[in-house]
């Protein structure tokens, strides 16, 4: 029997993403998230959320751009951090030791330590009023050599994603591979 547990934010899995902007005097900022994900293929679109209020959020209005770094799990303590404390208070990379690149595509910073790297450019202006998602247009993706499967792509497995579950507020790898996308279900069809 299922149990009705109300209306909570819980999706599962919750991607964990460090958002990276520059505020207004240049200065690089990084701040977890994890209300985020695809939102479009062609071109492709990322979604974030942040609240209005927040250092990155006020960044991203001004420059309209910002870019999301995919962690590892080998990094879960400063991507903790990096949620927790403010970059209009404190310098999150010299805090945490990981360092900010300029991307090449758009003015802001990425984090060099993680893997894997979005440029993304605000798609529509961003209503200051409503609490919704910033959309970003994906201008570019840099991977390290070392986590491109043999078609190019990205591994998952060599990645080793960070992920987050909501309700508990507790922070996970990845599990085993079980199949193949857009081929397991054929089985069905026959």
């Amino acid at each position: 029997m299922k149990k009705s547990i109300g209306a909570k934010p819980l999706a599962y899995p919750t991607p964990t993403y460090i958002v990276g902007t520059y505020d207004e005097e240049g200065n690089p900022n990084a701040a977890t998230i994890a209300w985020a994900g695809i939102s479009k293929s062609n071109p492709p679109w990322v979604s974030i959320k942040i609240s209005t209020g927040k250092h990155s959020f006020k960044n991203i209005v001004r420059s309209k751009v910002f870019t999301v770094s995919i962690p590892s799990e080998k990094y879960m303590k400063e991507v903790d951090y990096m949620g927790i404390v403010s970059g209009s208070k404190e310098d999150k990379f010299k805090k945490t030791g990981l360092t900010p690149l300029k991307a090449e595509y758009v003015d802001a910073p990425y984090v060099k330590e993680f893997s894997l790297n979005l440029e993304c450019k605000v798609v529509d202006d961003i209503d200051l009023d409503w609490d919704k998602p910033i959309i970003g247009e994906i201008v570019d993706i840099k991977a390290d050599e070392e986590i491109l499967n043999d078609k190019g792509l990205p591994d998952i497995k060599k990645l080793k994603p960070l992920i987050y579950a909501p309700g508990t507020k507790e922070y996970y790898g990845v599990g085993e591979y079980v199949g193949k996308a857009f081929s397991a279900g054929l089985e069905l069809k026959k």
